[in-house]
């Protein structure tokens, strides 16, 4: 069985863990440097706020570990919150992890109440439910990134590699197939 490590120092990490279990792996959650030495074959980043995230993956000395993991191939998925930490570039501010080649916008669509609920296509998985809470988009992707999901125009998840991004909050609904479509991805 699959282990999946899910940052848990703020943010929907228990909704993740509850996703990867109904898709058939074992989810655990990452709060320290111990917790990121366990062996997994993926890590999952949640989403909340990217401003604390960040402060304190720098505060637990997990910052570099996690930088250094996630460039040598451990397979990742960001939601919202995630897909920020990740971007290469967010507009308008200085970037977090940095290691996926996507240019990121904050809370693109709004405040709380601009969050919404639509259903669209997502790579090969078809179409599937899709909730978006203060949600980034992407504004661009470099050549060697893949595009996945578009809403109204705007990309919403891509792929680089063994690096995955969603605007949306797939552990929220009771779809299950962009945590089976990870958990492909972290095939050994």
């Amino acid at each position: 069985m699959k282990k999946i490590g899910v940052l848990a120092l703020q943010g929907a990490f228990l909704e993740h863990e509850r996703a990867v279990s109904a898709a058939g792996a074992e989810a655990f959650e990452i709060r320290n440097s111990a917790g990121l030495r366990r062996e997994m074959d993926g890590l999952i980043l949640p989403g909340g706020e990217s401003t604390v995230m960040g402060k304190l993956l720098r505060e637990l000395g997990l910052f570099e570990p996690l930088r250094t993991q996630i460039l040598e191939g451990l397979p990742v998925f960001g939601t919202c919150a995630g897909l920020i930490l990740l971007a290469q570039e967010i507009t308008g501010e200085r970037p977090y992890l940095g290691t996926m080649g996507i240019t990121a916008v904050r809370n693109a669509y709004g405040r709380q109440l601009g969050s919404f609920e639509c259903a669209a296509e997502f790579a090969e998985c078809g179409e599937i439910p899709m909730r978006f809470i203060r949600a980034p988009y992407i504004a661009q992707v470099e050549r060697r990134v893949t595009v996945l999901a578009e809403v109204e125009g705007r990309i919403v998840a891509a792929r680089e590699g063994r690096q995955l991004v969603t605007a949306f909050h797939p552990e929220l609904c009771e779809n299950t197939a962009v945590h089976r479509y990870f958990l492909e991805m972290c095939g050994r």
